[in-house]
């Protein structure tokens, strides 16, 4: 019979060699999508910085028109009580009466009648 030759096994150090070689390979490819991710992070970082200082930006304008324009009807409002005094108390007398009344039907409406001692 003749002798069957066995392939030549690769050398340990060309083994290492190789597997060394991938790993450098590795830590390339690795510290690349690390920078890839870091720059996309960034940009949306960025985005949302940019978007947020404009919506303070337009609620910060709106607020202040809000606050100038309350402050405008409460002039007018304190003008008309300084001109009328006796229709202002007629008119925050009412609004007390309501109130009470509102705030009794409700406590009725909420109320135990089994809890009552009379």
């Amino acid at each position: 019979m003749a002798k069957l030759s066995k392939p030549a096994a690769p050398a340990v150090g060309d083994t290492q060699d190789a597997l060394e070689k991938q790993i450098a390979t590795l830590r390339h490819e690795v510290a690349k999508v690390n920078k890839l991710l870091a720059d996309r992070t960034n940009g949306v970082l960025d985005q949302a910085r940019e978007r947020a200082a404009d919506l303070y930006e337009d609620v910060s304008k709106s607020a202040a028109g809000a606050a100038k324009q309350m402050g405008t009807q409460a002039r007018a409002v304190s003008e008309a009580a300084r001109k009328n005094p006796g229709t202002t108390a007629t008119l925050l007398l009412g609004v007390g009466i309501l109130s009470f009344l509102l705030g009794v039907a409700v406590g009725l409406t909420f109320s135990d009648p089994r809890g009552r001692w009379y």
